[in-house]
């Protein structure tokens, strides 16, 4: 049986988000979050996926550098690259985030 794994976490986006629908028109938006770890002192990216109403909130109100909380599940995508050889990258698919538009 596969751990699932949960994400939290507090960051700044890196850039603006991308909004897209499926095919059945559900709003999805990537989001690129820089999150600082103060024990390192590094910074590591974040790839978020929001779903529907949170996604055109998303779109609607953030832009690169806006805070962002986001909490949700981990999951890891995996592809063919170009060169034949499989390639993967973890992303959150969140199930919740927040964000204050006051600046």
């Amino acid at each position: 049986m596969e751990q699932i794994k949960e994400a939290f976490f507090v960051g700044k986006l890196g850039k603006n988000p991308e909004l897209k629908y499926t095919k059945t028109q559900k709003a999805v938006c990537y989001l690129s979050v820089a999150v600082n770890d103060k024990k390192t002192n590094q910074t590591r990216w974040e790839k978020v996926k929001v779903w529907e109403k949170q996604a055109e909130l998303a779109n609607l109100y953030l832009k690169k550098g806006s805070d962002v909380f986001v909490q949700g599940r981990i999951n890891k995508v995996s592809f063919v690259g170009t060169d034949g050889k499989t390639k993967s990258y973890n992303e959150v698919n969140a199930s919740l985030i927040g964000f204050s538009n006051l600046e």
